[in-house]
């Protein structure tokens, strides 16, 4: 089955301007890189009724949703998207409120937040939203948007924990499930600022199949059809594939060891870039032999 639905997922620190300061208009002219080009930007254009798309920002990972949500409600309505709320969830029995699930079945695009994934899937995870949200990402014309936690969390597979300067030590890397909007992959964040490559090279050699994302800074990818990816932003997105991994020495270290990994396969992408996910394809948008 076609997926009808779009992913937007992005690295985190997403440029949305300075909206916490009381001159919107003067402060906004520090980021006019970002309302030309940005990602939220995109993310309106992309929806099925753009201006005016019902967005709800969730901020479901956050610790601090209070401050965070109306920040993107500012950001979204200066871009010219005003038909823009915040729905907040933040224990697992709200994700069963018919007036919550009302709110996601009105709604074009969700923009999930930054913070924790594992708080993000641990209170949505199997309840009435969660398959709601799934069932209108690959039967509709919507948007699932997220940033760090709320890209990490879009997978099957979910990174959740792992220090980047121990990532290639057994064990060090610890995975469970995401919300499992798209499958063979997991998806890292804030991925070249905080040097994360290694989690993803740990992450595949486990399992080959799954091919690792990792996004930048103010990064991400659009993805349609739940296959084919296109780089946005201003950043890199690095894939690590392993379907070619010759030798690794994964199962014969003990925890906390080094691996050894032999011919694991990158691919560094940046803005209009595309992947295939079918066939593992790359194309370079301004290619250098075309």
């Amino acid at each position: 089955m076609e997926i009808q639905g779009k992913l937007i997922i992005i690295g985190g620190a997403v440029d949305k301007g300075s909206f916490t300061e009381t001159n919107l208009d003067k402060d906004a002219s520090k980021n006019l890189n970002f309302f030309e080009t940005g990602i939220l930007k995109r993310i309106i254009n992309e929806s099925k009724h753009k201006e005016q798309s019902r967005i709800e920002v969730i901020t479901t990972a956050s610790k601090i949703p209070r401050e965070i949500g109306p920040e993107y409600v500012k950001a979204f309505s200066y871009l010219g998207a005003h038909n823009v709320d915040v729905l907040y969830i933040e224990k697992r029995e709200q994700a069963n409120e018919p007036e919550i699930l009302e709110r996601l079945k009105a709604a074009d695009v969700v923009m999930f937040t930054g913070g924790d994934q594992l708080r993000l899937t641990s209170i949505l995870g199997g309840t009435p939203f969660d398959e709601m949200l799934i069932s209108k990402y690959r039967n509709e014309e919507f948007i699932y948007a997220g940033t760090s936690a709320g890209a990490a969390a879009a997978s099957n597979n979910m990174i959740y924990q792992g220090s980047s300067s121990e990532a290639l030590l057994k064990g060090e890397v610890k995975i469970t499930s995401g919300l499992g909007l798209i499958n063979d992959v997991v998806i890292d964040t804030h991925f070249v600022q905080r040097g994360r490559i290694g989690r993803l090279f740990q992450a595949v050699v486990g399992n080959p199949k799954v091919l690792g994302i990792g996004l930048g800074e103010d990064t991400g990818l659009l993805i349609t059809n739940g296959r084919q990816m296109e780089a946005i932003g201003s950043g890199l997105v690095i894939l690590v594939d392993g379907r070619e991994v010759k030798d690794t020495n994964l199962t014969q270290v003990e925890l906390g060891q080094p691996i050894s990994i032999n011919h694991l396969v990158t691919h560094v992408m940046s803005q209009f870039d595309r992947f295939d996910l079918d066939t593992h394809k790359m194309t370079i948008h301004s290619s250098q032999y075309v």
